[in-house]
Protein backbone atom coordinates (compact mmCIF):
# COMPACT_ATOMS: atom_id res chain seq x y z
CA UNK A 1 0.00 0.00 0.00
CA UNK A 2 0.88 3.62 -0.90
CA UNK A 3 0.02 6.78 1.34
CA UNK A 4 -0.35 9.82 -0.40
CA UNK A 5 -0.73 12.84 2.03
CA UNK A 6 -3.42 15.71 1.11
CA UNK A 7 -1.74 18.74 3.45
CA UNK A 8 -3.99 21.54 4.39
CA UNK A 9 -3.74 22.05 7.86
CA UNK A 10 -5.88 20.53 10.81
CA UNK A 11 -8.09 19.33 7.59
CA UNK A 12 -5.38 17.28 6.09
CA UNK A 13 -6.00 13.47 5.26
CA UNK A 14 -4.43 10.65 3.54
CA UNK A 15 -5.11 8.71 0.52
CA UNK A 16 -4.35 5.21 0.46
CA UNK A 17 -3.76 3.11 -2.71
CA UNK A 18 -3.39 -0.03 -3.53
CA UNK A 19 -4.77 -3.56 -4.11
CA UNK A 20 -7.57 -5.45 -1.75
CA UNK A 21 -7.71 -2.34 0.63
CA UNK A 22 -11.47 -3.09 0.73
CA UNK A 23 -10.15 -5.97 2.72
CA UNK A 24 -8.72 -3.87 5.32
CA UNK A 25 -10.88 -3.17 7.18
CA UNK A 26 -8.96 -0.07 9.99
CA UNK A 27 -8.20 2.06 6.76
CA UNK A 28 -11.99 2.89 6.93
CA UNK A 29 -13.54 2.32 10.48
CA UNK A 30 -10.64 4.35 12.28
CA UNK A 31 -11.94 7.40 10.07
CA UNK A 32 -15.45 7.14 11.79
CA UNK A 33 -15.71 9.18 14.47
CA UNK A 34 -19.78 8.16 15.12
CA UNK A 35 -21.54 5.60 15.98
CA UNK A 36 -23.91 5.86 12.20
CA UNK A 37 -21.89 5.74 9.11
CA UNK A 38 -24.54 5.74 5.71
CA UNK A 39 -22.73 4.20 2.39
CA UNK A 40 -24.29 5.61 -0.26
CA UNK A 41 -23.71 4.29 -4.03
CA UNK A 42 -25.40 3.42 -7.34
CA UNK A 43 -27.57 0.71 -8.53
CA UNK A 44 -24.64 -0.52 -10.46
CA UNK A 45 -21.51 0.07 -8.02
CA UNK A 46 -23.46 -0.93 -5.22
CA UNK A 47 -24.07 -5.07 -6.32
CA UNK A 48 -20.35 -5.24 -6.48
CA UNK A 49 -19.27 -3.57 -3.76
CA UNK A 50 -21.79 -2.64 -1.41
CA UNK A 51 -21.60 -5.60 0.77
CA UNK A 52 -17.54 -5.49 0.78
CA UNK A 53 -18.02 -2.42 2.52
CA UNK A 54 -20.80 -3.26 4.93
CA UNK A 55 -18.57 -5.81 5.94
CA UNK A 56 -15.68 -3.71 6.76
CA UNK A 57 -17.89 -1.44 9.27
CA UNK A 58 -19.11 -4.71 10.91
CA UNK A 59 -15.91 -5.25 11.97
CA UNK A 60 -16.57 -2.10 14.54
CA UNK A 61 -18.93 -3.10 17.00
CA UNK A 62 -19.32 0.53 17.72
CA UNK A 63 -20.77 1.42 14.65
CA UNK A 64 -24.64 1.10 13.70
CA UNK A 65 -25.41 -1.51 11.05
CA UNK A 66 -27.56 -1.11 8.10
CA UNK A 67 -27.73 2.57 6.97
CA UNK A 68 -27.47 2.67 3.15
CA UNK A 69 -28.53 4.40 -0.06
CA UNK A 70 -28.60 3.34 -3.33
CA UNK A 71 -28.97 6.37 -5.93
CA UNK A 72 -29.71 5.28 -10.28
CA UNK A 73 -26.46 5.39 -11.70
CA UNK A 74 -25.39 7.77 -14.11
CA UNK A 75 -24.15 11.80 -14.96
CA UNK A 76 -27.98 12.26 -15.76
CA UNK A 77 -28.73 11.73 -12.08
CA UNK A 78 -25.91 14.18 -10.95
CA UNK A 79 -28.56 16.70 -10.07
CA UNK A 80 -30.45 18.51 -6.78
CA UNK A 81 -33.58 15.95 -6.78
CA UNK A 82 -31.14 13.03 -6.47
CA UNK A 83 -29.25 14.86 -3.77
CA UNK A 84 -32.62 15.93 -1.97
CA UNK A 85 -32.85 11.52 -2.05
CA UNK A 86 -29.59 11.54 -0.08
CA UNK A 87 -31.05 13.94 2.29
CA UNK A 88 -34.11 12.06 2.64
CA UNK A 89 -32.30 8.91 3.65
CA UNK A 90 -30.25 10.71 5.97
CA UNK A 91 -33.16 12.49 8.07
CA UNK A 92 -35.44 9.10 7.63
CA UNK A 93 -32.72 7.25 9.82
CA UNK A 94 -32.49 10.40 11.99
CA UNK A 95 -28.36 10.64 11.21
CA UNK A 96 -26.93 13.21 13.51
CA UNK A 97 -23.94 15.51 13.34
CA UNK A 98 -21.60 12.48 14.64
CA UNK A 99 -22.18 10.69 11.49
CA UNK A 100 -20.17 9.84 8.32
CA UNK A 101 -21.16 9.31 4.83
CA UNK A 102 -19.11 6.94 2.70
CA UNK A 103 -19.27 8.10 -0.86
CA UNK A 104 -18.74 4.08 -2.64
CA UNK A 105 -18.85 4.84 -6.47
CA UNK A 106 -17.01 7.23 -8.95
CA UNK A 107 -16.78 10.73 -9.86
CA UNK A 108 -20.80 11.06 -9.77
CA UNK A 109 -21.18 9.46 -6.32
CA UNK A 110 -18.19 11.52 -4.77
CA UNK A 111 -19.49 14.63 -5.69
CA UNK A 112 -22.84 14.43 -4.85
CA UNK A 113 -21.53 12.64 -1.36
CA UNK A 114 -19.75 15.14 -0.80
CA UNK A 115 -21.87 18.12 -1.70
CA UNK A 116 -24.31 16.14 0.84
CA UNK A 117 -22.19 16.20 3.52
CA UNK A 118 -21.09 19.45 3.07
CA UNK A 119 -24.79 20.79 3.32
CA UNK A 120 -26.61 17.92 5.83
CA UNK A 121 -26.54 19.43 9.18
CA UNK A 122 -24.24 22.33 8.36
CA UNK A 123 -21.69 19.71 7.61
CA UNK A 124 -21.09 15.86 8.37
CA UNK A 125 -17.58 13.99 8.16
CA UNK A 126 -17.24 11.77 4.72
CA UNK A 127 -15.23 9.32 3.39
CA UNK A 128 -14.37 8.89 -0.60
CA UNK A 129 -14.03 5.07 -1.80
CA UNK A 130 -13.78 5.68 -5.77
CA UNK A 131 -14.04 2.58 -8.22
CA UNK A 132 -13.27 4.27 -11.29
CA UNK A 133 -9.91 5.40 -12.35
CA UNK A 134 -11.77 9.45 -13.04
CA UNK A 135 -12.72 9.31 -9.55
CA UNK A 136 -9.16 7.87 -8.03
CA UNK A 137 -7.05 10.72 -10.27
CA UNK A 138 -8.89 13.63 -9.95
CA UNK A 139 -12.35 14.13 -8.73
CA UNK A 140 -11.94 12.23 -5.49
CA UNK A 141 -9.32 14.01 -3.95
CA UNK A 142 -9.54 17.66 -3.38
CA UNK A 143 -13.04 18.50 -1.78
CA UNK A 144 -14.65 20.10 -4.48
CA UNK A 145 -18.37 19.34 -4.62
CA UNK A 146 -21.46 19.63 -6.43
CA UNK A 147 -24.06 19.11 -8.62
CA UNK A 148 -25.11 19.50 -12.07
CA UNK A 149 -27.23 22.83 -13.40
CA UNK A 150 -29.48 22.57 -16.75
CA UNK A 151 -27.32 25.57 -17.27
CA UNK A 152 -23.91 24.36 -16.43
CA UNK A 153 -21.90 21.47 -14.91
CA UNK A 154 -21.01 21.82 -11.22
CA UNK A 155 -22.20 25.16 -10.84
CA UNK A 156 -24.22 24.31 -7.55
CA UNK A 157 -21.68 23.16 -4.64
CA UNK A 158 -18.99 24.03 -2.40
CA UNK A 159 -15.72 23.22 -1.24
CA UNK A 160 -15.32 20.12 1.30
CA UNK A 161 -12.71 17.81 1.90
CA UNK A 162 -12.75 14.13 3.19
CA UNK A 163 -11.48 12.66 6.13
CA UNK A 164 -9.30 9.83 3.46
CA UNK A 165 -9.63 8.33 0.33
CA UNK A 166 -9.61 4.77 -0.04
CA UNK A 167 -8.28 3.58 -3.21
CA UNK A 168 -8.53 0.05 -3.61
CA UNK A 169 -7.35 -0.84 -7.61
CA UNK A 170 -8.90 -3.79 -7.54
CA UNK A 171 -12.08 -2.49 -8.30
CA UNK A 172 -10.59 -1.16 -11.26
CA UNK A 173 -10.62 -4.73 -12.59
CA UNK A 174 -14.54 -4.95 -13.18
CA UNK A 175 -14.65 -1.16 -14.93
CA UNK A 176 -15.33 -0.83 -18.75
CA UNK A 177 -13.16 -0.17 -20.84
CA UNK A 178 -14.70 3.32 -21.80
CA UNK A 179 -14.87 4.83 -18.49
CA UNK A 180 -11.27 3.56 -18.27
CA UNK A 181 -10.32 5.40 -20.58
CA UNK A 182 -12.03 8.19 -19.44
CA UNK A 183 -9.41 8.22 -16.08
CA UNK A 184 -6.44 8.56 -18.42
CA UNK A 185 -7.60 11.95 -19.60
CA UNK A 186 -6.95 13.13 -16.73
CA UNK A 187 -3.50 11.47 -16.11
CA UNK A 188 -2.76 12.77 -19.09
CA UNK A 189 -3.44 16.40 -18.24
CA UNK A 190 -1.10 16.12 -15.20
CA UNK A 191 1.35 15.69 -17.67
CA UNK A 192 0.41 18.27 -19.45
CA UNK A 193 0.26 21.52 -17.16
CA UNK A 194 3.04 20.09 -14.64
CA UNK A 195 5.01 16.69 -15.13
CA UNK A 196 6.53 16.48 -18.40
CA UNK A 197 8.27 13.28 -17.09
CA UNK A 198 4.74 11.81 -16.76
CA UNK A 199 3.55 13.17 -19.92
CA UNK A 200 6.98 11.02 -21.52
CA UNK A 201 6.42 8.01 -19.28
CA UNK A 202 2.84 7.94 -20.62
CA UNK A 203 4.26 8.04 -23.96
CA UNK A 204 5.97 5.11 -23.42
CA UNK A 205 3.25 3.17 -21.48
CA UNK A 206 0.12 4.22 -22.52
CA UNK A 207 -0.39 0.17 -24.01
CA UNK A 208 1.02 -1.33 -20.50
CA UNK A 209 -2.03 1.19 -19.08
CA UNK A 210 -5.47 0.75 -21.69
CA UNK A 211 -4.27 -2.83 -20.86
CA UNK A 212 -4.60 -2.99 -17.06
CA UNK A 213 -1.15 -3.71 -15.84
CA UNK A 214 -1.19 -3.45 -11.99
CA UNK A 215 2.08 -1.82 -11.82
CA UNK A 216 1.26 0.66 -14.44
CA UNK A 217 -1.85 1.32 -13.17
CA UNK A 218 -0.14 1.69 -9.67
CA UNK A 219 2.56 4.15 -10.66
CA UNK A 220 -0.10 6.53 -13.00
CA UNK A 221 -2.68 6.77 -10.05
CA UNK A 222 -0.17 7.69 -7.05
CA UNK A 223 1.65 10.23 -9.57
CA UNK A 224 -1.60 11.53 -10.13
CA UNK A 225 -2.59 12.10 -6.47
CA UNK A 226 0.71 13.33 -5.84
CA UNK A 227 0.59 16.11 -8.30
CA UNK A 228 -3.22 16.51 -7.36
CA UNK A 229 -2.42 17.21 -3.68
CA UNK A 230 0.47 19.53 -4.46
CA UNK A 231 -1.77 21.50 -6.32
CA UNK A 232 -4.41 21.64 -3.74
CA UNK A 233 -2.30 22.36 -0.81
CA UNK A 234 -0.93 25.19 -2.68
CA UNK A 235 -4.71 26.09 -3.69
CA UNK A 236 -7.33 24.85 -1.98
CA UNK A 237 -9.83 26.94 -2.92
CA UNK A 238 -9.08 28.03 -6.94
CA UNK A 239 -7.97 31.88 -5.72
CA UNK A 240 -7.02 34.66 -8.05
CA UNK A 241 -3.57 33.26 -7.79
CA UNK A 242 -4.98 29.98 -10.62
CA UNK A 243 -2.69 27.64 -9.16
CA UNK A 244 -5.86 24.68 -8.91
CA UNK A 245 -7.36 26.35 -11.83
CA UNK A 246 -4.63 24.89 -14.34
CA UNK A 247 -6.91 21.62 -13.38
CA UNK A 248 -9.02 22.36 -15.42
CA UNK A 249 -6.76 22.37 -18.51
CA UNK A 250 -9.84 22.19 -21.63
CA UNK A 251 -12.72 21.72 -18.98
CA UNK A 252 -13.91 24.81 -20.28
CA UNK A 253 -14.42 23.34 -23.41
CA UNK A 254 -15.41 19.79 -22.15
CA UNK A 255 -18.03 21.28 -19.73
CA UNK A 256 -19.75 22.92 -23.21
CA UNK A 257 -19.66 19.78 -24.87
CA UNK A 258 -21.16 17.76 -22.04
CA UNK A 259 -23.48 20.45 -21.52
CA UNK A 260 -24.33 20.18 -24.89
CA UNK A 261 -24.44 16.86 -25.42
CA UNK A 262 -27.14 16.11 -22.63
CA UNK A 263 -25.24 15.25 -19.62
CA UNK A 264 -24.03 11.19 -19.57
CA UNK A 265 -24.32 11.44 -23.53
CA UNK A 266 -20.40 11.73 -23.17
CA UNK A 267 -17.79 10.83 -20.51
CA UNK A 268 -16.78 13.19 -18.53
CA UNK A 269 -13.03 11.98 -19.44
CA UNK A 270 -14.27 11.66 -22.88
CA UNK A 271 -15.30 15.43 -23.25
CA UNK A 272 -12.35 16.61 -21.51
CA UNK A 273 -10.16 14.74 -23.80
CA UNK A 274 -11.40 16.85 -26.86
CA UNK A 275 -11.38 19.95 -24.50
CA UNK A 276 -7.46 19.36 -24.17
CA UNK A 277 -7.14 18.76 -27.98
CA UNK A 278 -8.51 21.99 -28.66
CA UNK A 279 -7.21 23.91 -25.78
CA UNK A 280 -3.17 22.76 -26.91
CA UNK A 281 -4.73 23.85 -30.30
CA UNK A 282 -5.48 27.48 -29.52
CA UNK A 283 -1.95 27.71 -27.51
CA UNK A 284 -0.50 26.70 -31.08
CA UNK A 285 -2.38 29.50 -33.03
CA UNK A 286 -1.47 32.00 -30.61
CA UNK A 287 2.21 30.87 -31.17
CA UNK A 288 2.72 29.72 -27.36
CA UNK A 289 3.84 26.13 -27.68
CA UNK A 290 4.78 24.62 -30.99
CA UNK A 291 3.13 22.10 -33.60
CA UNK A 292 4.64 19.23 -32.06
CA UNK A 293 3.59 19.06 -29.02
CA UNK A 294 -0.31 19.23 -30.50
CA UNK A 295 0.70 16.32 -32.45
CA UNK A 296 2.03 14.55 -29.38
CA UNK A 297 -1.26 14.97 -27.09
CA UNK A 298 -3.46 14.06 -30.00
CA UNK A 299 -1.33 10.64 -30.76
CA UNK A 300 -1.79 10.19 -26.91
CA UNK A 301 -4.90 10.46 -26.78
CA UNK A 302 -5.60 8.38 -29.41
CA UNK A 303 -3.82 5.85 -28.28
CA UNK A 304 -5.86 5.72 -25.17
CA UNK A 305 -8.96 5.26 -27.21
CA UNK A 306 -10.14 8.54 -26.53
CA UNK A 307 -12.03 11.20 -29.22
CA UNK A 308 -10.20 13.71 -30.15
CA UNK A 309 -12.98 15.87 -31.90
CA UNK A 310 -16.07 16.01 -32.44
CA UNK A 311 -18.72 13.45 -33.79
CA UNK A 312 -19.86 14.74 -37.51
CA UNK A 313 -23.40 16.42 -37.16
CA UNK A 314 -22.72 16.98 -33.38
CA UNK A 315 -24.69 20.00 -32.89
CA UNK A 316 -22.33 21.97 -31.50
CA UNK A 317 -22.07 25.46 -32.67
CA UNK A 318 -19.81 28.28 -32.20
CA UNK A 319 -22.96 30.06 -30.30
CA UNK A 320 -23.91 26.95 -28.31
CA UNK A 321 -20.06 26.99 -27.29
CA UNK A 322 -20.04 31.03 -26.61
CA UNK A 323 -23.39 30.77 -24.75
CA UNK A 324 -22.37 27.88 -22.11
CA UNK A 325 -18.95 28.97 -22.09
CA UNK A 326 -20.22 32.45 -20.80
CA UNK A 327 -21.66 31.24 -17.39
CA UNK A 328 -18.29 29.07 -16.68
CA UNK A 329 -17.19 29.04 -13.38
CA UNK A 330 -13.57 30.48 -14.62
CA UNK A 331 -15.69 33.79 -15.42
CA UNK A 332 -14.88 36.79 -13.61
CA UNK A 333 -16.09 39.93 -13.85
CA UNK A 334 -17.66 38.97 -17.32
CA UNK A 335 -14.49 37.93 -18.51
CA UNK A 336 -13.52 34.36 -19.62
CA UNK A 337 -10.13 33.01 -18.42
CA UNK A 338 -8.30 30.07 -20.06
CA UNK A 339 -6.04 27.31 -19.01
CA UNK A 340 -3.39 27.49 -21.80
CA UNK A 341 0.19 26.29 -22.52
CA UNK A 342 2.86 28.23 -22.87
CA UNK A 343 6.74 27.54 -23.09
CA UNK A 344 7.72 23.89 -22.65
CA UNK A 345 5.90 21.14 -21.91
CA UNK A 346 4.38 21.19 -18.26
CA UNK A 347 3.75 24.65 -18.08
CA UNK A 348 0.19 26.48 -18.65
CA UNK A 349 -1.50 29.67 -17.99
CA UNK A 350 -4.48 30.89 -16.67
CA UNK A 351 -5.45 33.89 -18.18
CA UNK A 352 -7.77 36.16 -19.45
CA UNK A 353 -5.09 38.15 -22.15
CA UNK A 354 -5.45 35.90 -25.38
CA UNK A 355 -7.11 37.01 -28.66
CA UNK A 356 -10.80 36.73 -28.55
CA UNK A 357 -11.16 36.10 -32.39
CA UNK A 358 -8.21 32.86 -31.77
CA UNK A 359 -10.66 31.61 -29.17
CA UNK A 360 -13.58 32.04 -31.70
CA UNK A 361 -11.21 30.17 -34.33
CA UNK A 362 -10.33 27.45 -32.50
CA UNK A 363 -14.16 26.33 -31.38
CA UNK A 364 -15.12 26.87 -35.51
CA UNK A 365 -12.27 24.58 -36.51
CA UNK A 366 -13.86 21.65 -34.73
CA UNK A 367 -17.37 22.38 -35.04
CA UNK A 368 -18.72 19.89 -37.72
Amino acid sequence: METVNVNLGDRSYPIYIGPGLLRQPELLTQHVAGKRCMVITNDLVGPLYLKATEAILATAPSIQQGDTCILPDGEAYKDMPTLITIMDAALSKKLDRKSTFVALGGGVIGDMVGFAAAIYQRGVNFIQVPTTLMAMVDSAVGGKTAVNHALGKNMIGAFYQPQCVIIDTDTLNSLPDRELASGIAEIVKYGLIRDPELFVWLEANMEKLVAREPAALAHAIKRSCENKAAIVALDEREGDVGIRATLNLGHTFGHAVETGFGYGKWLHGEAVSVGMVMAVDMSVRLGWVDQALYGRTVKLLERANLPVALPEGSGMTLEKFEETMSIDKKVSDGVLRLILLKGALGQCVFTKDYDAKVLRETIQAYCR
